[in-house]
């Protein structure tokens, strides 16, 4: 079950959903926007771009910085999310959507 409906999601919402997996610094800002968190598509994608750059940072971490090449998904992830496409992180996805983050 997808909470993040794609009938209404505008250039804007792909646009700022991209740009939070890019700069991840911007999901964080886009959480304190009223009219952008109001959002699904863009309050998912930035509670997932917040969520999979701590797990890659842990990743990096734990393997001595030989995991930072994983960022380069995030890439991935921009290029769908600005398609208006279901970004699916294996774990991640379903995890935000059990806790009710997103």
């Amino acid at each position: 079950m997808s909470q993040a409906p794609m009938s209404d999601v505008t250039q804007d919402d792909k646009l700022w959903a991209m740009l939070g997996y890019i700069i991840p610094l911007i999901a964080i800002v886009v959480l304190f926007m009223e009219d952008k968190k109001n959002r699904p598509y863009v309050k998912f994608n930035a509670v997932q771009s917040i969520v999979a750059t701590v797990a890659l940072t842990i990743i990096s971490t734990v393997t001595l910085g030989c995991g930072g090449i994983l960022f380069l998904v995030m890439f991935w992830w921009a290029y769908q999310a600005y398609q208006g496409q279901d970004v699916r992180i294996p774990v991640i996805s379903d995890f935000i959507r059990n806790q009710g983050w997103a």
